[in-house]
């Protein structure tokens, strides 16, 4: 027989994975209040929701297909007991593509549509950059009109303004893909041959605010080397190919094509929509620098940004750039009808702006109130407890009873009552069960008064307000003006 010890179970350590987060009551709060905000101009524009599931097969979703034996680049992935593979979505436009093609005879076109939810990116997480995160997204689709797209630039101004963010604070930026292509076709890379140059010449164009003309010009020629050292190889144009199209960026004359005049036609048709409609400049204005979604995109394209400057909280200065964006794409429906069917959408990315109205002081922070907490003075009369929490919750009024040890005394359990952020308790002893009393404590005055320094009479008036008593059937009537005296409310 081993005379050993049994080792000691090895405690789990907790730990979250890099590149998630949780998420406080206060912050859920923001949320709700954030996407029923957006959800409100969405439906003033005619969408309705449809909700699709967060995984779907790997093929399905287009922009990372299984080249190897895992497809594992951006997207979690798995196999199925069938051996097909099933991601996570990391967006909510390809699941609406498959489902709309899945039931394109029933659905009425133009199809429109909002969904939010949360996607999930397999991707290095950094700064601002998780591995899951909401989005609020509308779609039309079966709609070639550029009406539709305006409509979505209009649409995503409403939506800021709504969220509190004033006009001259942000603006929607509207570029075509087909005038980038229009250009990239005049300096020689038209082709599937020049697919990869094609793609470097638009992300150095992507770079124009952070790095400003001179350095896109490095981008687009041999390389840049950044404050660090780090060398990005460029894109290797000849001078007179630079300059045109740092020159387009600008806004200045980038040659002619058939498809640069079409993109630009389109972008005309988009300025004097909404135009008419009361959106000027100061809202939604073209913008030859805005690249989005080099993958899928074929059309307008637009991005919404901030144009506030603030800091964070140890003072260096934030930007946060662009918050929401979309575009058409006409080429990702049709994939599984095998027939062209125009759509365009639009994104917002809920996490971010939550993150910049957050540090803008537009959404309230402060952790909402908690529920009135009915304490236990006596094991004997839970049931009488529960009958006022159960009157109360009868009225709308949160309530709970403690259900912590009940041999715990009152300091404990007001303390509880102190950390659920409660605005006030309830008490039934003995004295007060005979009488058909109960005891209201107000916690909000009660915390005044511990921090106060006031004369006499203000704090006898405040301590004859902070605890009263009241008869039981005046319970719901006692509660809600306190509730009123603080103007409590649950988000």
């Amino acid at each position: 027989m081993s005379d050993k010890k049994p080792k000691k179970p090895q405690k789990l350590r907790a730990r979250l994975p890099r590149g998630l987060v949780d998420r406080t009551p206060a912050e859920i709060a923001a949320t709700r209040q954030m996407v029923e905000t957006i959800r409100e101009v969405y439906e003033r524009y005619g969408f309705e929701p449809v909700e699709t599931p967060a995984m779907e097969y790997t093929d399905a979703l287009g922009k990372f297909l299984p080249d190897q034996d895992r497809p594992n680049e951006g997207v979690f992935s798995f196999q199925d007991d069938d051996e097909q593979w099933i991601s996570l979505r990391y967006d909510l436009t390809a699941p609406l593509a498959r489902y709309v093609a899945e039931n394109f005879d029933t659905l009425p076109k133009p199809y429109r549509s909002y969904r939010n939810g949360y996607v999930y990116r397999n991707e290095k997480p950094g700064p601002g950059r998780f591995r899951q995160f909401m989005q609020f997204d509308a779609d039309t689709v079966g709609s070639a009109s550029p009406a539709a797209d305006a409509e979505m630039c209009m649409m995503a101004a409403d939506t800021m303004e709504a969220l509190g963010i004033p006009r001259g604070q942000y603006v929607v930026k509207v570029n075509n893909r087909k005038v980038l292509d229009g250009v990239l076709d005049s300096i020689g890379l038209g082709g599937d041959e020049n697919a990869g140059k094609r793609l470097t010449v638009l992300r150095a164009i992507d770079k124009l605010d952070k790095f400003g003309p001179e350095g896109v010009r490095l981008l687009l020629g041999e390389g840049r080397k950044d404050e660090s050292g780090d060398f990005t190889k460029g894109a290797g144009l000849a001078n007179d190919a630079i300059e045109q199209v740092i020159a387009f960026t600008d806004g200045k004359p980038a040659g002619e094509s058939k498809l640069l005049s079409e993109g630009r036609d389109e972008l005309e048709q988009i300025r004097l929509l909404v135009t008419a409609s009361g959106y000027g400049d100061d809202r939604i204005k073209i913008d030859p620098s805005v690249v989005r979604g080099l993958e899928y995109y074929t059309g307008p394209v637009y991005e919404v940004e901030l144009l506030l400057a603030t800091s964070d909280e140890k003072g260096r200065p934030v930007r946060f750039g662009s918050v929401g964006g979309g575009g058409r794409y006409d080429g990702l429906v049709s994939r599984f009808r095998g027939e062209p069917v125009p759509a365009t959408g639009f994104s917002i990315g809920v996490s971010r702006l939550q993150a910049a109205l957050t540090l803008l002081g537009k959404i309230d922070t402060t952790p909402e109130f908690g529920p009135v907490v009915v304490v236990v003075m006596d094991r004997n009369e839970i049931a009488q407890y529960q009958k006022f929490v159960a009157t109360l919750r009868s009225a709308s009024i949160r309530a709970e009873m403690y259900l912590g040890n009940p041999k715990n005394n009152l300091g404990v359990q007001f303390k509880y009552a102190d950390r659920r952020n409660s605005p006030c308790v309830i008490i039934q002893g003995g004295d007060e069960k005979a009488k058909g009393e109960v005891q209201i404590k107000d916690l909000i005055i009660g915390a005044e008064i511990a921090n106060a320094s006031g004369d006499r009479d203000d704090y006898l008036q405040k301590q004859a307000e902070a605890q009263f008593a009241c008869k039981e059937s005046e319970l719901v009537e006692k509660v809600r003006e306190v509730l009123a005296r603080h103007n409590v409310g649950w988000r």
